[in-house]
């Protein structure tokens, strides 16, 4: 029998923690939900849960905090759950490092379906990259733009020489850029291939990881194309 997908969930509305705990335990999760994020921080360093879903007002330790607290330790995927769609509070939580977020209420399916979502492209990091015309090709599965070289069987990514750490997330955008250097990805299409979604969705959750990804990989290595989306210069 496959081992139950753990997920931690913290929720300070009783209401809602409890049934959303019942939900995703139906369709198999085991589920760890704690009411604040101090005890959520604790749950998450005892148990080591696949996937955390941290709504953003919680008490003790919001899930913002909470969610640096976990990126400092672990590269486990995060979901916020926000009561907002236009918060400030949905930037802060992917800014913070979380992956993906869902706005509050939320139908139990469509959560269900973006947790499949995210542990499916973890899953699969490596994103079928190859190379392509502007990459020089170092050592095997081994690109290079630059002093940039991305290892894409081994999943790893050195700038001048030292090792760059990303979440897996940041790693298939990196991925999605590098299997077509100087090809134009919009924010539509990297939400497809990246986040896995068929549907429309939120492109600042794009545009936050295009950030993040910047600042460890060098600022003027992706370029913004207005008005179209980004390329990784060749």
């Amino acid at each position: 029998m496959a081992e139950q997908t753990h997920v931690l969930f913290v929720e300070d509305d009783d209401v809602i923690r409890e049934a959303t705990q019942l939900a995703l335990e139906r369709d198999g999760f085991a589920v760890t939900a704690m009411p604040d994020g101090l005890s959520g921080l604790e749950a998450f360093r005892a148990d080591r849960p696949d996937i955390a879903l941290l709504d953003v007002m919680v008490p003790g330790l919001d899930g913002v905090s909470l969610c640096r607290r976990i990126r400092d330790e672990s590269t486990v995927p995060v979901i916020m759950l926000s009561a907002r769609a236009d918060s400030i509070d949905v930037v802060l939580g992917l800014e913070a490092g979380a992956d993906d977020y869902v706005t509050k209420p939320f139908d139990g399916a469509v959560l269900v379906a973006r947790i499949r979502a995210v542990l499916r492209r973890f899953g699969h990091a490596n994103g079928g990259a190859h190379a392509t015309e502007g990459a020089s090709s170092v050592d095997g599965g081994v690109l290079a733009f630059g002093d940039l070289e991305i290892d894409t069987e081994g999943m790893e990514v050195l700038k001048g020489g030292t090792p760059v750490a990303l979440t897996p997330t940041e790693m298939r955008l990196l991925l999605e850029f590098s299997s077509a250097p100087g090809t134009v990805l919009s924010r539509d299409k990297l939400l497809e291939r990246v986040w896995d979604y068929g549907w429309g969705g939120d492109t600042r959750v794009v545009d936050v990881h295009v950030q993040r990804l910047r600042t460890k990989i060098g600022q003027d290595r992706i370029e913004t194309v207005r008005g179209f989306g980004y390329k990784l210069k060749a």
